[in-house]
């Protein structure tokens, strides 16, 4: 099973000590913070998507790409990718051009976002927004899988034998997840098209997130791709360690008493019994972490919130030693020994989606024929492509 760590990339007050970060520390420090989770074990890293302050991670392939060429085996991943608000065509150069350098370690989130100026900044009404995330990713998945395409929607111009470049790594496309806090339509969208779905498992009571679990793995069944028991599902969370379960508590108030999300409502003690948040000593953790599986079932990838609400740079640090030193050794140990047989312990790898597409054969290379003098693509744009003369749009 995969551990890792999610970051919203917020720039926020400390507190404790009064200090705000500038944008130029924290890009630094999460990419330490990113160093630190290879080093301690964890599998992956997962950075949000913002256009306004108090975050920072405004183009996360770009971020993503340093973070993968400083590590050797981490998986770099988004949470979540605005597919509202980024065009389809960009999303595909974008992501598979992040899929060549990070060698494959890499799949994407895909999300509607929370931040409603957003939408107008690029052009879109967030009335729109459920129907606009639907139609995006549906262009999306055919811009990795066919070389050419033809293609007219409601929310963007049409394409007219439209080539996106460059082709993914292997002429395989990237793995995705559709992230969602609150909306059946995007489990019911990852389970048509067999791909994972992210419940975020942060703010919400464990009842609402055994729901939206349910629910995708009874369509992604009657969709054809497996048991409802094999769908690919992975869960956000809240962890805070300490030596005990007082101190832990003690060091973490201030910042959870002061969040902007959160601060200021329930005490710590009240949502930590409403929600996942596991604040405690490491046992406490493990035990609170451990009855996920009791209501979503065995899953594949569990990504940790440690790097928010004003907590310095070295704490979170020191909480990666903990999680990954203390935490996460045993609930590797202890998930597998109950995981059903039948069910992945991971999300697919590249490697994996490579072997499902080609078996041992070389993977396809796309390699282009030249262009006519004027740069446009045409129907064969590909050596390998079928069919003897390619045919280009009018100009």
């Amino acid at each position: 099973m995969q551990f890792g760590i999610m970051s919203v990339s917020d720039i926020t007050r400390d507190p404790v000590n009064d200090y705000t970060p500038s944008e130029a520390e924290r890009i630094r420090d999460l990419v330490r913070i990113a160093k630190k989770t290879e080093e301690v074990g964890l599998d992956v890293v997962a950075v949000g998507e913002h256009h306004n302050p108090p975050f920072f991670s405004s183009s996360p392939t770009t971020l993503l790409s340093s973070i993968a060429a400083q590590t050797e085996t981490l998986t770099v991943t988004t949470s979540t990718t605005l597919i509202t608000t980024n065009d389809p065509v960009r999303l595909a150069e974008e992501y598979a051009m992040l899929q060549h350098l990070s060698g494959g370690r890499m799949d994407l989130m895909l999300g509607r976002g929370n931040t409603a100026p957003v939408y107008p900044w690029f052009g879109q009404d967030i009335r729109q927004g459920l129907p606009l995330a639907l139609e995006a990713y549906n262009l999306l998945h055919r811009l990795w899988r066919e070389d050419v395409v033809d293609w007219e929607g409601s929310f963007r111009t049409p394409l007219q034998g439209f080539t996106s470049t460059p082709r993914p790594l292997d002429d395989v496309a990237p793995f995705v997840w559709h992230g969602s806090i609150r909306t059946p339509e995007i489990a019911e969208q990852a389970a048509y098209y067999g791909n994972g779905f992210f419940a975020n498992h942060i703010f919400w009571p464990k009842e609402h997130t055994k729901r939206m679990v349910q629910f995708y793995r009874q369509r992604f069944e009657h969709y054809g791709h497996g048991t409802a028991k094999q769908a690919i599902v992975g869960l956000g969370g809240q962890t805070f360690i300490g030596k005990t379960s007082q101190e832990a508590r003690d060091r973490f108030r201030p910042y959870f008493d002061n969040a902007p999300v959160y601060g200021h409502g329930p005490s710590l003690e009240d949502f930590s019994s409403m929600t996942p948040l596991a604040v405690g000593s490491v046992q406490e953790v493990i035990d609170k972490i451990m009855t996920f599986r009791e209501y979503v079932g065995d899953y594949q990838r569990q990504l940790f919130l440690i790097d928010h609400a004003g907590l310095p740079t070295d704490m979170v640090l020191e909480q990666l030693d903990l999680l990954g030193g203390e935490v996460v050794p045993v609930l590797r140990k202890e998930l597998e020994a109950k995981r059903d047989p039948e069910v992945a312990s991971n999300p697919p790898s590249h490697a994996d989606l490579v072997r499902a597409k080609y078996g041992d054969a070389e993977p396809r290379q796309p390699r282009p024929n030249a262009n006519r003098g004027d740069n446009v693509t045409g129907a064969s744009p590909y050596q390998d492509s079928e069919g003897a003369e390619a045919v280009y749009p009018t100009l």
